[in-house]
């Protein structure tokens, strides 16, 4: 075997992360690696990339025990990590992104031999059909080709042993399916490759053995060729899970949101939201598809009062709301579970508790006479984190400790413990587990079904034919066809994101 790693222990405080884990992946293979949000996925491949030393176990590359102290050292013996949030210079370009800290130097001065790594890149990029060009900068890339960069870089530094972190969850369909080209031509040519993901399709379609681990362990590994979607979900979750949104019909009732002619700039001042009009009623659920950088996030700030808008106007509930502020927003009963939870949804060197009440900590019964009713949050939050199904140590961990999928539901459990009217919710599943994502599904059509308007924005298009009554799709800023939810397919929403009517 070309990888190994046996009997794999990692403890943080209150939580035991990994439990005796042993996987083992050989050349040329494509090992899937599936879990829940907490279920050890992560801090195993931390190890494996020398971020964290294991408690107990060891690693074996090619039947030898390696210690890794740091990452340099796991670099050193081939292994390459591309993590799921990206870590590339935006100003630089292709060349200076992928060879940072691994510059080849010439002449007297040793400066950068620009010349020689741009070779190297171009034949590196040729060579696995990647298509990236050499000179480009990064900030003007689609995140589909910074993805191919975060490749370039791993086999710049001659890896041979990839591990690839929710590699499509910020891609679309179709930049998926290159994706999924590019790591079949990497395991042709030799190399082993480590996709950890939450999509049970795509671990069917990409893997040649899957591994699937729950709370900490191994729960299986099973050969897709036999397995299912139904299969890999109750390993991963331990139960039996509803891969279907699972609502009846859409009650609609009078109309909460009313956007109209908008106009919202950016953060270049570029015109980003151009003449969106849209109406939202209660008691249904629009989702809005498209592909990343349309506009969409732009629309979702200027509706919570996050973005100025340019002109237009925005009605929630027959308050006009265009000029007003987030906390005069979500006093009119609006809840915004925000695009990025890390930046906007939570703040990490807080408690669970005290993430659980940022949005209504001024008020009752959470504070009285300006002091803070400590007992009352305690408990409410208690209630929340039981209700919600959050795997946390207890209410006072810090939420930037949590895994992803919990951190969602310590955000989607603060913004709807209270009377809604509007929920905003912009990727709500992003990056989440099939049994976190069934739950988020669920509560969304609670929602519904209690009467709130719910506008969902999501590139996936599966969850946007899921979840939607009604199905808007944004494209270059303005809003290029709305699809009544029976009507909606695969084939007429990715045709419209597309820009083909």
């Amino acid at each position: 075997m070309r990888l190994e790693l046996k009997d794999i222990t990692k403890r943080f405080p209150g939580v035991l992360a990994n439990d005796r884990i042993s996987i083992a992946a050989d050349r040329g293979e494509v090992l899937g690696l599936l879990g829940e949000n907490g279920a050890g996925k992560s801090t195993l491949m931390n190890i494996l990339s020398g971020l964290y030393k294991p408690d107990s176990g060891e690693i074996l590359i090619d039947g030898t025990p390696r210690t890794f102290l740091d990452p340099r050292q796991a670099i050193e013996a081939g292994i390459g990590m591309v993590h799921q949030h990206f870590q590339l210079v935006p100003v630089f370009d292709v060349v200076e992104a992928v060879a940072l800290g691994a510059e080849s130097t010439t002449g007297f001065l040793r400066t950068f031999d620009r010349k020689a790594a741009r070779a190297r890149v171009v034949e590196l990029s040729e060579q696995y059909n990647l298509n990236v060009n050499p000179d480009a900068r990064i900030e003007d890339l689609p995140v589909g080709v910074r993805q191919r960069v975060e490749i370039l870089k791993a086999l710049y530094r001659k890896s041979d042993i990839l591990v690839l972190d929710e590699p499509s969850a910020v891609l679309t369909p179709f930049e998926t399916e290159e994706l999924f080209e590019i790591i079949r031509g990497l395991a042709k040519a030799g190399t082993t490759v480590i996709f950890i993901t939450h999509k049970l399709n795509e671990v069917l379609e990409v893997a040649d053995r899957i591994t699937v681990l729950r709370r900490g362990r191994v729960a299986g590994t099973v050969d897709p060729k036999g397995a299912t979607r139904e299969i890999l979900a109750n390993l991963m979750v331990g139960r039996d899970v509803e891969l279907k949104v699972v609502k009846g019909p859409a009650q609609p009732g009078d109309v909460v949101l009313s956007v109209k002619d908008l106009h919202v700039r950016d953060d270049r001042e570029h015109m980003a939201v151009k003449g969106v009009s849209l109406e939202i009623r209660a008691g249904e659920i629009v989702a809005l598809a498209g592909v990343q950088g349309n506009g969409q996030t732009e629309l979702v700030e200027a509706l919570v009062g996050l973005r100025n808008v340019d002109s237009g106007s925005i009605t929630i509930g027959g308050t006009d709301t265009t000029r007003q502020s987030p906390r005069q927003i979500s006093d009119l009963g609006v809840a915004h579970v925000p695009e990025d939870r890390n930046r906007d949804g939570l703040i990490g060197a807080m408690s669970v508790a005290e993430n659980y009440i940022l949005d209504q900590y001024h008020r009752a019964p959470y504070s009285k006479g300006g002091q803070l009713q400590l007992g009352v949050i305690a408990e409410k939050a208690k209630a929340a984190v039981k209700d919600y199904d959050v795997r946390t140590p207890g209410i006072e961990t810090a939420g930037g400790s949590l895994s992803g999928g919990n951190q969602q539901k310590v955000v989607v459990a603060r913004e709807f413990s209270r009377p809604v009217r509007l929920v905003i919710a912009s990727q709500p599943t992003r990056g989440l587990d099939v049994g976190s994502i069934e739950y988020i599904h669920k509560r969304m059509v609670e929602q519904r079904d209690q009467g709130a308007a719910v506008l969902i924005v999501s590139t996936e298009l599966e969850e946007v034919l899921a979840v939607g009554d009604r199905v808007a799709v944004m494209l270059g800023g303005g809003i290029v066809g709305i699809v009544e939810g029976e009507d909606a397919t695969f084939e007429k929403v990715g045709l419209l994101m597309g820009g083909v009517a």
